[in-house]
């Protein structure tokens, strides 16, 4: 909840300007200390053996960082397909409702109307913090009530309320996807153990002596920049509602204009 937190409070553009710069300094400040202290010659005596296990200490924290990048993503992607699931079922059923009884469709209409201009303009701001909206809630009892109070009167009204069930209940479970992922799918722990390799990786450059100080800063800076902006990515990816790569409600806003209060429309 501190990362949620820190990526709503503050810009991305920010945070990427600390991490870049931390990471840089840390890494480069370390190396330049350590070259001060004991000598380019002392150092150079780690290079070989130092080396190798910075090989191994690389590649090892390259496919950790890499995994938690992808999952993320992959957690990201799978939230926008549930955003556009959800209102894609809201369309649906706003459609199926003029097939069904008169009284019971348009109340139907109008809870879908009202949940998807709340879900717009309440429940996106409080998933930002990675809490459900209260008055979502609400819609969302009111429409299953009106459609749970449907009688259908035939044969078809009957197939058309066993799809409306259906898609109330594609809505209910799109809309708890995107809530459950609001507040982030990496546990904490995950991300101790990535912040933790990630310092001790930027600090090997400081066992390595070469008698080329810019290549050597050039270097250490390069690494340093990678491990940020990957650090970054997952940042950003993890909590798909907040912060400025947060994602869009536009499908929502493509089914209110998809929405017409008289079918088919005029």
């Amino acid at each position: 909840m501190h990362l949620l937190h820190l990526m709503h409070d503050i810009p991305l553009w920010v945070t990427a300007v600390l991490l870049t710069v931390g990471a840089l300094v840390y890494s480069v400040g370390l190396m330049l200390i350590s070259r001060a202290a004991y000598g380019v010659d002392y150092l150079k005596l780690n290079n070989e053996v130092a080396g190798f296990k910075f090989a191994v200490i690389g590649v090892f924290y390259a496919v950790m960082l890499a995994f938690v990048v992808i999952a993320v993503w992959e957690d990201f992607r799978k939230t926008e397909d549930a955003v556009r699931d959800e209102a894609k079922a809201v369309v649906d059923l706003h459609r199926i409702s003029f097939a069904l009884p008169v009284e019971g469709g348009a109340e139907i209409r109008d809870h879908l109307v009202a949940y998807t201009n709340d879900v717009r303009e309440h429940e996106w701001l409080t998933m930002a913090v990675g809490e459900p909206s209260d008055v979502v809630v609400k819609d969302l009892d009111q429409l299953s009530r009106a459609i749970f109070a449907i009688s259908p009167a035939n044969f078809q009204q009957l197939a058309l309320y066993q799809n409306a069930l259906r898609l109330l209940a594609v809505m209910t479970d799109n809309r708890n996807e995107r809530l459950d992922s609001s507040d982030g799918s990496m546990p904490f722990i995950l991300w101790f153990v990535i912040i933790v390799g990630g310092l001790i990786t930027l600090g090997y450059p400081a066992f390595f002596g070469s008698t080329n100080l810019v290549a050597q800063v050039l270097m250490t800076a390069a690494l340093a920049e990678l491990v940020a902006l990957a650090m970054l990515l997952g940042l950003a990816f993890d909590y798909p509602f907040t912060g400025d790569a947060r994602i869009s409600p536009a499908p929502f806003d493509q089914a209110l204009r998809q929405m017409p209060p008289i079918w088919p429309p005029l």
